[in-house]
Order: structure tokens, then C-alpha cells, then sequence
């Protein structure tokens, strides 16, 4: 993706508002509808999947930022999610892994990649760091809640909980306490010879 700024002809940095108003001229000019039956409308249709692109990013990347920073860096963040989307993993750690700044962005992009990975406990502490380095961001909060409910009901699964069921290691260990208890004070509850 090109840098979403130069799309739609702002500086680096321009703000909330800027952005908005910067998007609805551009629109306004390169509409589909605009172009009718003209052969500009291919080229037109193309400009809008383009602008409509940038403001999205720049949206979802300036919640709780103020102005909406755009760097090299946040550049290479579009890459690495489509990496992550297109399942290439390695190019997208490997990209996430030389990067000096760990902001929520980072963090939010580690998590997701160590989510698919299925590595949870390392998901939760990077998402967890998005959240706190980011609380506005609705995209980072959906994810860590999405994280949290999909390990609760692992656990709960895992562990039985909720049917009233003690499981099958606890009845066996309860057995064998009451054994214990039952020939240390000279009787024999469970006998297998």
C-alpha cells in the first residue's frame, strides 16, 4: 500500500479532520458515477478503492493518537498484515523482529501473529500491551476480548467446568486419599486382592 498520505494529497501528521476533509474532496472528484459511460470510469473506480484504502488505514490507525502519525515504519505494518492475512508468518515475524520501535501497533501485529501461531499465552501479553499502550483502539480491544473469551471456554472445556462434574482425575484422587485415610486408621475401604 502506498503511504495512505500522499493518496490523499495531505502532509504526514495532518490531522482527524484534515484527513476527513482531504478524503471527501478526492471523492467528490474521482466518484465512478461522475464518469458515465466513459472510458475514465475504470481508471476512476480504481482511484476510489485507493482513497477509500487510505482513509480507512488512517482511521483505524489514528484512534486515540491525536494526529494520526504515518512513518516508514506504520508503512511496513500494512505489509506485515497482509502478510499475517495471507498466512505468510515468517516474512511478517521477520519483518516484526527488526523493527526498533514496539509500539501498540507492534504489539497489536505480534499478538495476532503468535494467536494464529497458537502460541496463547504470548498472543495475550502482546495484546494486553496494545490495549495498555493504545485503550482507545477498538480493533486492539475486540482482539484481546476475542482472545480472552477463546481461552475461558478452552478452560472451562478443559477443566469440566459449569456441569456440576468433578471429572475423572479428581474422583480417582479422592479414592485414593480415602484409601490412604482408611488404612492409616486400620482398615482396608478399597481392596484389590
Amino acid at each position: 500500500m502506498r503511504n495512505p498520505y500522499e493518496v490523499l494529497e495531505i502532509k504526514e501528521g495532518s490531522s482527524a479532520e484534515e484527513i476527513k476533509k482531504a478524503y471527501r474532496e478526492l471523492a467528490k472528484k474521482y466518484h465512478p458515477d461522475q464518469y458515465g459511460n466513459n472510458p475514465l470510469q475504470d481508471l476512476a473506480e480504481e482511484k476510489m478503492r485507493e482513497l477509500n484504502e487510505a482513509y480507512d488505514y488512517l482511521t483505524k490507525n489514528s484512534t486515540g493518537r491525536g494526529s494520526g502519525e504515518f512513518t516508514s515504519s506504520n508503512s511496513s505494518y500494512a505489509t506485515i498484515r497482509s502478510n499475517i492475512q495471507n498466512g505468510n508468518f515468517k516474512a511478517a515475524e521477520d519483518s516484526l523482529k527488526t523493527m526498533s520501535q514496539t509500539d501498540a501497533e507492534w504489539n497489536f501485529l505480534m499478538g495476532v501473529l503468535s494467536m494464529q501461531k497458537g502460541w496463547y499465552d504470548n498472543a495475550y501479553t502482546y495484546l494486553n500491551n496494545a490495549c495498555t499502550q493504545d485503550p482507545f483502539n477498538k480493533e486492539y480491544k475486540e482482539t484481546f476480548n476475542k482472545l480472552n473469551n477463546t481461552n475461558n471456554s478452552y478452560r472451562q472445556t478443559y477443566y469440566n467446568r459449569g456441569a456440576g462434574n468433578d471429572g475423572m482425575c479428581d474422583m480417582c484422587l479422592k479414592l485414593w486419599c480415602l484409601d490412604s485415610l482408611c488404612e492409616c486408621f486400620g482398615g482396608d475401604c478399597i481392596s484389590c486382592c
